[in-house]
C-alpha cells in the first residue's frame, strides 16, 4: 500500500464511521466551535486569577470552584439525565454557560474582577457542567446509528476535546498578551452559539425517561457501579489520576513565569502542547476499530502519566518541557479516554447517564480536591517538590493497577 492510500485508510478509520450518523455530524460540528471557545475561557480565567493574586493556593480554589460542584451534584445530575430528554437539557446547559460567559467579559471589561468574582463563577461554571458533562456524553453516543460506530464515536468526542485542548490554550495565550482576558470570554460567549444552533438541527426520539423514583433511582446507579466488576477499579483508577495529576494544569502559570520566565504566552503553549499529545491520544483511540488491548494500555499509561509528571517537576529548561508535557497529555488522555471508551461498552443503557454521572466526578470531580490540596502543598514546600511527589505516587498507583486490572 502506498503512504497516500494509508493516510486515506487512516483518516477514513478515524472520521467516516460515527461522521456518517447525520445527527452526530452536526453536533460534532458545533462541538468544535464551542469547546475551543470553552479552552479560551478556562485558560484566561487562571491567568486573570494569577495575574490579580500571584499566588498558587488562590489558583487552586479557582480550580477547586469550577469542579467541586460535579463532585457535590454528579450523582442527581445523572439521576436527571437518565429521566429526561437530552437534548433539551444540553440547551439549557449551553445557554446559561453563555450567560455566564458574557457576565464575566463585562466584569472584566469594568475593571470590576476579583478573586472572589472569579471563584464565584467558576463555581456557577462548574455547577453548569455537572449537568451538561454526563448529558452531552450520553446524547453524542445516542445519535450514532450503529451499535458497532459506538467505540469511534467515544474517541472521537475525546479527540474533538483534545483539538479543541490544543487550539484554544495557544489562542488564549496570546489573546491575554494582546487583547486581555475580557476579550476571550467575549469569544467564547459568542462560541456557545454553534453548539446552541446544532442542537436545534439534530431530531432525536422522544424521550419518556424512567418514572422510579428519584431518590431509589440513584441508590439504583450507585449500586450498579459498586456491583460491577469492571467498571469499579477504572473508575477508581482514572479518580486517583485526576487528584494527582490533573492539578499541574492548575499550577502551570506558575511554571510559566516562575520557573521558565515567560508569559500568557509561555503558559499558552504549554498547555498547547498538553494539548498536542491529548490529541495524538485521540487519534490513536478513533483509529482503533475494538476494544482488545486497550485495557492493558491504560494500566501503562498511569504508569507513563506518573514518570512524565515527575520529569516535569524537576525540569527548569523550557525547551524540554514541551515534548515531556506532550507525553504527560498522551498519557492522562490514554487513561481517562480509554476508560471512558471501555465503561461506555459495557455499561447497560438504562443507568449510561447515571454511570457516565459517576464518571465525571471520578475524572472532574475529585479533580478540585487534588487541586486544592496540590495548591496547598505548592504553598508551602514549593511547585516542583509538589508535584514530584504527586508524579511518584502515580506510577505507584500505576503499577498497582496493572496488577488489579489485568
Amino acid at each position: 500500500m502506498q503512504p497516500a492510500d494509508e493516510s486515506r485508510g487512516f483518516f477514513s478509520s478515524v472520521f467516516t464511521r460515527a461522521l456518517a450518523s447525520r445527527n452526530y455530524r452536526i453536533y460534532f460540528s458545533g462541538q468544535l466551535v464551542s469547546l475551543a471557545g470553552t479552552w479560551m475561557q478556562q485558560i484566561a480565567m487562571i491567568w486573570l486569577a494569577y495575574r490579580l493574586s500571584n499566588s498558587a493556593l488562590v489558583l487552586g480554589m479557582v480550580g477547586f470552584a469550577s469542579q467541586i460542584p460535579i463532585l457535590l451534584f454528579g450523582p442527581l445530575m445523572g439521576v436527571i439525565t437518565d429521566r429526561f430528554d437530552r437534548r433539551r437539557i444540553l440547551m439549557a446547559t449551553q445557554s446559561l454557560a453563555m450567560s455566564q460567559a458574557l457576565i464575566l467579559a463585562w466584569l472584566t471589561w469594568q475593571g470590576l474582577v476579583t478573586t472572589h468574582w472569579l471563584i464565584g463563577m467558576a463555581f456557577v461554571l462548574g455547577c453548569i457542567n455537572a449537568l451538561d458533562l454526563p448529558a452531552r456524553q450520553v446524547l453524542s453516543v445516542q445519535l450514532v446509528s450503529k451499535r458497532s460506530d459506538l467505540p469511534n464515536a467515544i474517541a472521537l468526542n475525546s479527540l474533538l476535546m483534545n483539538a479543541a485542548r490544543f487550539v484554544g490554550p495557544a489562542l488564549a495565550g496570546f489573546a491575554v498578551a494582546t487583547i486581555g482576558e475580557a476579550w476571550c470570554f467575549a469569544i467564547n460567549a459568542a462560541s456557545y452559539l454553534a453548539v446552541i444552533v446544532a442542537l436545534y438541527a439534530i431530531d432525536t426520539p422522544p424521550r419518556t425517561g424512567d418514572r422510579q423514583p428519584a431518590w431509589a433511582a440513584f441508590r439504583d446507579g450507585i449500586r450498579y457501579v459498586l456491583d460491577h466488576p469492571d467498571i469499579r477499579p477504572r473508575l477508581v483508577v482514572v479518580a486517583a489520576l485526576s487528584f494527582l495529576v490533573t492539578p499541574y494544569a492548575v499550577l502551570m502559570p506558575l511554571f510559566a513565569s516562575e520557573i521558565f520566565g515567560g508569559d500568557a504566552r509561555t503558559y499558552g503553549l504549554l498547555i498547547g502542547s498538553a494539548g498536542a499529545g491529548s490529541l495524538l491520544a485521540g487519534l490513536h483511540l478513533a483509529s482503533r476499530k475494538g476494544t482488545d488491548g486497550l485495557s492493558r494500555r491504560v494500566g501503562a499509561a498511569v504508569v507513563v502519566a506518573g514518570a512524565a509528571l515527575s520529569v516535569f517537576a524537576v525540569n527548569s529548561t523550557l525547551a524540554l518541557a514541551f515534548p515531556i508535557v506532550v507525553a504527560l497529555g498522551f498519557s492522562v488522555i490514554m487513561v481517562i479516554a480509554g476508560s471512558n471508551t471501555l465503561i461506555q461498552v459495557w455499561v447497560e443503557d438504562a443507568y449510561r447517564g447515571r454511570v457516565m454521572a459517576i464518571f465525571s466526578m471520578a475524572f472532574l470531580g475529585i479533580a478540585p480536591l487534588g487541586s486544592i490540596a496540590i495548591g496547598n502543598i505548592a504553598h508551602w514546600v514549593g511547585v516542583q517538590p509538589a508535584l514530584l511527589g504527586c508524579g511518584i505516587a502515580t506510577v505507584i498507583v500505576g503499577l498497582v493497577a496493572r496488577r488489579r486490572l489485568r
